[in-house]
């Protein structure tokens, strides 16, 4: 009697065990699946400025850089911009503007910022003369 009690509790601990894996696995695939869907995307494309900018489009996965030095992600070769001058970030699905200390400051929809701002799709942001429109696709 004790041994089949000892063989269908190995069954069962076996049982749970798979059942555990099984859940783990399919967690883990959902994480992978999850991946490859199509997320918000972001875009900053120059409408106005130095006539070879216009027209650049840039997708924001990550932190994007704009400045007169030559490290920068968007470089605006002109005495008005400092060499990190603002920085897009992306937090979650939403899109942020900072200013990085710049001396002629940033706007977005024509107003300075001080700080982070949120941005939302079809916004404006004014380096100097230079145009950044934000979209979300």
């Amino acid at each position: 009697m004790i041994d089949l009690a000892l063989f269908v509790g190995r069954v069962l601990l076996v049982a749970l065990l798979f059942l555990f894996l099984f859940a783990v696995m399919r967690t883990g695939i959902g994480l992978v699946k999850g991946q490859n869907r199509k997320s918000d995307n972001w875009t900053v494309t120059v409408e106005h400025g130095p006539k070879e900018l216009r027209g650049l489009k840039i997708a924001v996965n990550g932190p994007v850089v704009v400045g007169r030095a030559p490290g920068a992600d968007i470089v605006i070769a002109a005495s008005y911009v400092s060499g990190r001058h603002a920085r897009f970030t992306r937090l979650a699905e939403n899109l942020l503007i900072e200013d990085l200390g710049s001396t002629n400051g940033t706007a977005v929809n024509g107003e300075t910022i001080g700080g982070p701002v949120q941005l939302e799709d079809g916004d404006t942001v004014s380096i100097g003369d230079v145009s950044l429109l934000v979209r979300l696709q």
